[in-house]
Protein backbone atom coordinates (compact mmCIF):
# COMPACT_ATOMS: atom_id res chain seq x y z
CA UNK A 1 0.00 0.00 0.00
CA UNK A 2 1.69 3.51 -0.84
CA UNK A 3 2.16 5.89 1.88
CA UNK A 4 -0.70 8.84 2.97
CA UNK A 5 0.41 11.78 1.70
CA UNK A 6 -0.48 14.57 4.06
CA UNK A 7 -2.88 17.47 2.40
CA UNK A 8 -0.41 20.90 2.93
CA UNK A 9 -2.23 23.43 4.71
CA UNK A 10 -3.13 27.17 2.80
CA UNK A 11 0.61 28.16 4.31
CA UNK A 12 2.62 25.46 3.13
CA UNK A 13 0.72 26.18 -0.38
CA UNK A 14 1.49 29.85 0.24
CA UNK A 15 5.23 29.33 0.82
CA UNK A 16 5.68 26.57 -1.77
CA UNK A 17 4.02 29.24 -4.18
CA UNK A 18 5.50 32.13 -3.32
CA UNK A 19 9.38 30.41 -3.44
CA UNK A 20 8.29 29.75 -6.75
CA UNK A 21 7.24 33.20 -7.51
CA UNK A 22 10.35 34.59 -6.49
CA UNK A 23 12.67 32.52 -8.14
CA UNK A 24 11.41 34.43 -11.39
CA UNK A 25 13.66 36.42 -12.57
CA UNK A 26 13.12 40.36 -13.69
CA UNK A 27 13.02 39.99 -17.57
CA UNK A 28 10.24 36.92 -17.01
CA UNK A 29 8.29 39.16 -14.58
CA UNK A 30 8.15 42.15 -17.17
CA UNK A 31 7.32 40.11 -20.27
CA UNK A 32 4.26 38.34 -18.03
CA UNK A 33 3.16 41.62 -17.32
CA UNK A 34 3.46 42.91 -20.96
CA UNK A 35 1.68 39.82 -22.37
CA UNK A 36 -1.24 39.93 -20.15
CA UNK A 37 -1.43 43.95 -21.00
CA UNK A 38 -1.36 42.85 -24.86
CA UNK A 39 -4.21 40.41 -24.51
CA UNK A 40 -6.28 42.66 -21.69
CA UNK A 41 -9.20 41.03 -20.20
CA UNK A 42 -11.53 38.61 -21.66
CA UNK A 43 -14.62 40.49 -22.13
CA UNK A 44 -15.85 43.56 -23.31
CA UNK A 45 -15.29 46.93 -20.71
CA UNK A 46 -18.00 49.78 -21.26
CA UNK A 47 -16.59 53.30 -20.95
CA UNK A 48 -16.20 54.68 -17.25
CA UNK A 49 -15.78 50.78 -15.75
CA UNK A 50 -14.13 51.40 -12.57
CA UNK A 51 -11.35 49.23 -12.86
CA UNK A 52 -9.23 48.30 -9.28
CA UNK A 53 -6.08 47.53 -9.45
CA UNK A 54 -3.01 47.29 -6.91
CA UNK A 55 0.38 48.47 -6.48
CA UNK A 56 2.70 45.70 -6.94
CA UNK A 57 4.74 44.58 -3.51
CA UNK A 58 7.46 42.32 -3.27
CA UNK A 59 7.59 39.56 -6.56
CA UNK A 60 3.83 40.20 -7.26
CA UNK A 61 3.23 40.58 -11.02
CA UNK A 62 2.73 44.18 -11.94
CA UNK A 63 -0.77 45.03 -12.96
CA UNK A 64 0.52 48.56 -14.31
CA UNK A 65 0.80 47.28 -18.55
CA UNK A 66 -2.98 46.18 -17.73
CA UNK A 67 -4.15 49.40 -16.23
CA UNK A 68 -2.61 51.50 -18.49
CA UNK A 69 -3.81 49.48 -21.33
CA UNK A 70 -7.78 49.51 -19.53
CA UNK A 71 -7.00 53.41 -19.35
CA UNK A 72 -6.50 53.75 -22.95
CA UNK A 73 -10.21 51.80 -23.18
CA UNK A 74 -12.13 54.19 -21.23
CA UNK A 75 -11.66 52.49 -18.08
CA UNK A 76 -11.51 55.24 -14.50
CA UNK A 77 -8.91 53.75 -12.27
CA UNK A 78 -8.75 52.77 -8.91
CA UNK A 79 -6.30 51.21 -6.00
CA UNK A 80 -7.45 49.16 -2.79
CA UNK A 81 -6.96 51.01 0.48
CA UNK A 82 -6.89 49.11 4.13
CA UNK A 83 -9.26 51.00 6.24
CA UNK A 84 -8.70 47.91 8.87
CA UNK A 85 -7.94 44.70 9.71
CA UNK A 86 -11.14 42.42 9.24
CA UNK A 87 -12.76 44.91 7.12
CA UNK A 88 -13.11 45.32 3.31
CA UNK A 89 -10.99 47.53 1.36
CA UNK A 90 -11.73 50.53 0.38
CA UNK A 91 -10.83 52.07 -2.65
CA UNK A 92 -9.63 55.56 -4.08
CA UNK A 93 -9.27 57.20 -7.35
CA UNK A 94 -6.11 56.86 -9.44
CA UNK A 95 -4.14 57.97 -12.15
CA UNK A 96 -0.79 56.72 -13.76
CA UNK A 97 1.72 59.22 -12.08
CA UNK A 98 -0.44 59.81 -9.42
CA UNK A 99 2.11 60.18 -5.86
CA UNK A 100 0.99 56.93 -3.55
CA UNK A 101 1.32 57.09 0.30
CA UNK A 102 2.25 54.18 2.47
CA UNK A 103 -0.82 52.81 4.30
CA UNK A 104 -0.79 51.06 7.79
CA UNK A 105 0.49 47.63 6.15
CA UNK A 106 3.51 49.78 3.74
CA UNK A 107 1.65 49.13 0.87
CA UNK A 108 1.53 52.25 -1.50
CA UNK A 109 -2.09 53.74 -1.58
CA UNK A 110 -3.69 56.84 -3.44
CA UNK A 111 -4.08 59.90 -0.88
CA UNK A 112 -6.96 60.51 1.45
CA UNK A 113 -7.91 63.41 -0.92
CA UNK A 114 -8.60 61.14 -3.58
CA UNK A 115 -12.57 60.79 -4.59
CA UNK A 116 -13.50 56.89 -3.78
CA UNK A 117 -14.77 54.70 -6.52
CA UNK A 118 -16.42 51.41 -6.35
CA UNK A 119 -14.83 48.92 -8.32
CA UNK A 120 -16.81 47.05 -10.79
CA UNK A 121 -13.79 45.01 -11.80
CA UNK A 122 -11.05 44.55 -9.55
CA UNK A 123 -7.37 42.73 -10.32
CA UNK A 124 -6.54 41.15 -7.61
CA UNK A 125 -2.76 40.02 -6.15
CA UNK A 126 -2.56 35.96 -4.82
CA UNK A 127 0.04 33.61 -3.93
CA UNK A 128 -1.65 30.71 -5.29
CA UNK A 129 -4.71 29.92 -7.43
CA UNK A 130 -6.15 26.68 -9.00
CA UNK A 131 -8.38 25.73 -11.76
CA UNK A 132 -11.51 26.19 -10.13
CA UNK A 133 -11.00 29.80 -9.14
CA UNK A 134 -10.02 29.63 -5.74
CA UNK A 135 -6.94 31.52 -5.01
CA UNK A 136 -5.01 32.03 -1.86
CA UNK A 137 -3.94 35.07 -0.61
CA UNK A 138 -1.51 36.79 1.84
CA UNK A 139 -3.87 35.56 4.87
CA UNK A 140 -5.01 38.73 5.83
CA UNK A 141 -8.75 37.61 3.71
CA UNK A 142 -9.08 41.72 2.66
CA UNK A 143 -10.07 40.68 -0.80
CA UNK A 144 -12.44 38.21 0.41
CA UNK A 145 -13.93 40.66 2.63
CA UNK A 146 -14.67 42.97 0.48
CA UNK A 147 -15.91 40.79 -2.29
CA UNK A 148 -18.29 39.45 0.25
CA UNK A 149 -19.43 43.31 0.92
CA UNK A 150 -19.66 44.28 -2.68
CA UNK A 151 -21.15 40.97 -4.17
CA UNK A 152 -24.26 41.78 -1.98
CA UNK A 153 -25.32 44.62 -3.50
CA UNK A 154 -23.52 44.36 -7.02
CA UNK A 155 -22.04 42.62 -9.57
CA UNK A 156 -17.97 42.84 -9.30
CA UNK A 157 -16.13 41.10 -11.41
CA UNK A 158 -12.49 39.14 -9.71
CA UNK A 159 -9.38 39.02 -11.89
CA UNK A 160 -6.49 37.07 -10.51
CA UNK A 161 -3.24 37.98 -12.00
CA UNK A 162 -0.68 35.61 -11.70
CA UNK A 163 2.08 33.63 -13.03
CA UNK A 164 2.01 30.64 -14.31
CA UNK A 165 4.20 29.28 -11.59
CA UNK A 166 1.50 29.91 -8.89
CA UNK A 167 -0.49 27.31 -10.28
CA UNK A 168 -1.75 24.55 -7.75
CA UNK A 169 -3.75 21.67 -8.21
CA UNK A 170 -6.30 22.91 -5.27
CA UNK A 171 -6.72 25.34 -2.97
CA UNK A 172 -8.18 23.93 0.51
CA UNK A 173 -11.35 26.62 0.07
CA UNK A 174 -13.21 27.69 3.25
CA UNK A 175 -17.16 28.90 2.90
CA UNK A 176 -16.24 32.17 3.26
CA UNK A 177 -13.27 32.42 0.61
CA UNK A 178 -14.23 34.32 -2.26
CA UNK A 179 -13.83 32.64 -5.78
CA UNK A 180 -12.75 34.76 -8.79
CA UNK A 181 -13.95 34.97 -11.95
CA UNK A 182 -11.14 34.75 -13.76
CA UNK A 183 -7.48 34.41 -13.08
CA UNK A 184 -5.00 35.68 -16.15
CA UNK A 185 -1.39 34.27 -16.58
CA UNK A 186 1.42 34.95 -19.02
CA UNK A 187 0.41 31.86 -20.85
CA UNK A 188 -3.25 31.36 -20.21
CA UNK A 189 -6.95 32.80 -19.10
CA UNK A 190 -9.17 31.04 -17.17
CA UNK A 191 -12.41 31.48 -17.12
CA UNK A 192 -14.31 30.30 -14.10
CA UNK A 193 -18.04 31.47 -14.20
CA UNK A 194 -19.29 28.48 -15.18
CA UNK A 195 -17.45 26.00 -12.87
Amino acid sequence: MPPQIAPQSKQQLRAAALAARDALDENARVAAAQAIAARGLPFALAAGTVVSGYAPIRSELDPTPLMLHLAGLGARLALPVVLARGHSLSFRAFAPGDRLVLGPLGIPEPSPAQAELVPDVMLVPLAAFDRIGHRIGYGGGYYDYTFSHLRRTRHVIGVGLAFTVQEIPAVPALAHDAALDYVLTERDMFDFRST
